[in-house]
């Protein structure tokens, strides 16, 4: 693989796809590795019981559709009925290898837990004067989730409760200027945890 789009690709698919292998990217699948073909990636699954399943290779040519629809893509194939010509389904390596033709797929939506992932990561980096550290959280339930952070030049523990379901790139970008913004803060009496609390749930 030399085509450095091809390579910029298998690599965030890779990134994507790594908390799958502690968690099932589909009920009764699980994720045994991503694989560079020419102009595509392969996602290997495996369906099924350890002793009776089966393994597969998904393969997703890299100028249909954006790392970030990848995981949409599998979950949407993995749990619904799939119909695939002939030509689409050969062997490599021992799995049955399938191409995908995602323009056709309409990606399943990201499950609660793979978007409160998408929200940790963008903000686990450490922090610094300008910005927060991310030092807990806490998913309620019914897509909120509140983030524990404090920063390095002011004393005190922030709450930042969010909704995953709105967690636009924009909305992460925005976290740690909204939450030092005095006109969002308030007491959080019902929370040990933190001193002040901003509500970014209708953001």
């Amino acid at each position: 693989m030399t085509d450095p789009e091809d390579r910029e690709q298998q690599a965030a698919v890779s990134r994507l796809l790594l908390h799958y292998l502690n968690a099932p990217i589909a009920e009764g699948c699980r994720l045994r590795g991503v694989l560079p073909a020419r102009g595509a990636v392969r996602i290997a699954v495996h369906a099924g019981n350890d002793e009776t399943g089966m393994d597969f290779l998904y393969e997703i040519p890299n100028d249909t559709v954006a790392p970030a629809y990848v995981p949409g893509v599998l979950r949407a194939v993995l749990t619904g009925t799939q119909i695939y010509s002939s030509s689409d389904v050969s062997e490599a390596m021992g799995m049955t290898l399938i191409r995908l033709r995602p323009q056709e797929i309409t990606p399943d939506p990201e499950p609660e837990q793979g978007l409160a992932l998408t929200v940790l990561r963008a903000l686990s980096e450490p922090g610094d004067d300008e910005n927060p550290f991310l030092i807990g959280f806490l998913m309620h339930g019914d897509g909120l989730m509140r983030l524990y952070v404090q920063r390095p030049d002011r004393p005190g523990i922030i709450g930042a409760d969010i909704r995953l379901t709105n967690t636009r790139t924009a909305l992460i970008a925005s976290i740690p200027a909204l939450i030092g913004e005095e006109q969002h803060q308030q007491p959080a009496p019902d929370d040990p945890h933190c001193d002040l609390l901003v509500d970014l749930t209708n953001w």
